[in-house]
């Protein structure tokens, strides 16, 4: 315990000499956070030339299920999903895969939806044939409840992704029931002529009767976050620069080796376990402290340069063991760097580009949705991929440690083979 107390009381003395470091590590992501939120605010640019899976439910089985398809389908844009495993989609199943960010939209079209707009046009056509001399006989169905096509977004999707979106399949639904009216009128002008025509004030129409509903994901008290600039960026530099602390980790342990510091730590009776622990310990903290310093900077600083302010959800336990997650997983590369590599200048350089590549590769500067489908692939394999989907799961998706665990497991997973790969590595070479 004493070896372990010692070593994180030595890891603290070298930091607070270290002027630059403590810059590197709490000064510069504040500033950097701060300048990818103002740069990307405006331009957080909508999805242009992707194509999406979109879950569909066609409860109604009639034409307007049928458009609503066919035209989002035409569009080039959108994969159509109507079952999974063999087995059609249900309404339930859609928005929780929508909810847990699986997919991104979801359209359900509900029973009846086709017989309400037919109802509509017929009522429309008596009340213009009736003031055109010509008795309404089309049936008209008694209207009870309102009808709407329900749409489901991810809750990280952007407000300009989920606009056009609405504005598409709003545009699907009043072609249907405009072709329907046209169809209706044609049909009761060829029954019989007439030369009297109807003035536009002289009666209301309504001509959409089944309508367009967003509703949230999530069951319950949810809440109404908007993925933006600040909601991106100050969680995913924030693990950005948390990686970072692969420098000092990694310059300490060349140091120590070149003068034989830590050779005399060995020999001090104990386990080299304890020596191994409290640097652990002592980084892991820092990198929590640096984070909750950014998450600080998204909610106080951000609204003062006029814009939007960081949403942190409402499971706060889990925000903490992911943040414990993502500083335990950046604490072993730095480790690893420190044990693989002989020279500072090796380690410092390998492990700054090494940091640059993996945060490209994993949504950290762009979503990974908008890369090439391969690009995806790789990136998904990155840990800051898997820490920053966590994070967005709390944030943007009301979840709990139910959510994330996988994720934090995969952090906790890859931290315990970087640490036995370094472990390895040291072994060989005292030997």
């Amino acid at each position: 315990m004493l070896r372990l107390l010692a070593t994180i009381r030595k890891e603290w003395q070298l930091l607070l000499r270290d002027k630059t470091g403590i810059i590197l590590l709490f000064i510069m992501p504040v500033v950097l956070i701060t300048v990818m939120a103002l740069i990307q605010d405006a331009p957080f640019r909508d999805y242009q030339d992707i194509k999406f899976d979109l879950l569909t439910v066609d409860n109604d089985h009639g034409k307007l299920g049928r458009y609503v398809k066919e035209g989002l389908s035409k569009s080039g844009q959108f994969n159509i999903i109507d079952s999974l495993d063999g087995q059609p989609l249900t309404a339930g199943q859609a928005r929780d895969l929508v909810n847990s960010g699986k997919y991104k939209i979801s359209i359900i079209v509900p029973q009846g939806a086709t017989a309400e707009i037919v109802s509509n046009a017929n009522k429309i056509v008596n009340d213009i044939t009736k003031r055109m001399g010509v008795p309404g006989s089309l049936p008209v169905k008694q209207r009870t409840d309102s009808v709407n096509v329900t749409i489901y977004f991810d809750p990280a999707a952007k407000k300009a992704f989920k606009g056009a979106i609405h504005q598409a399949v709003d545009n699907f639904l009043t072609q249907v029931e405009t072709d329907l009216l046209l169809d209706r009128i044609k049909q009761q002008l060829r029954r019989k002529d007439s030369t009297q025509v109807a003035t536009s004030d002289s009666f209301s129409i309504r001509l959409q009767a089944v309508g367009l509903k967003e509703l949230s994901t999530g069951a319950g008290k949810q809440l109404d976050i908007i993925s933006n600039s600040v909601q991106h960026n100050v969680p995913a530099w924030s693990i950005f620069a948390m990686f970072f602390i692969v420098i000092p980790i990694a310059g300490n342990m060349i140091r120590e080796r070149e003068d034989g510091s830590l050779l005399r730590m060995k020999l001090i009776p104990g386990a080299y376990l304890d020596i191994l622990g409290g640097k652990m310990l002592f980084f892991v903290g820092v990198c929590v402290l640096q984070f909750y310093l950014m998450m600080l900077v998204g909610i106080y600083l951000m609204p003062l340069l006029d814009l939007p302010r960081l949403v942190m959800g409402y499971h706060q336990g889990a925000t903490l063991v992911v943040a414990i997650g993502i500083g335990l997983a950046a604490t072993s590369y730095g480790v690893l760097i420190g044990t693989v590599f002989k020279t500072p200048n090796q380690a410092l350089n390998f492990g700054a580009i090494s940091i640059v590549i993996f945060s490209a590769i994993g949504g950290i500067w762009i979503p990974l949705e908008v890369m090439p489908e391969k690009m995806q692939v790789v990136g998904h394999l990155s840990a800051l991929s898997w820490g920053l989907d966590a994070i967005n799961d709390i944030y943007l998706r009301n979840g709990d440690i139910a959510m994330v665990w996988k994720k934090v497991l995969m952090l906790v997973g890859v931290s315990v083979v970087m640490l036995a790969v370094a472990g390895y590595i040291e072994k060989r070479r005292l030997n």
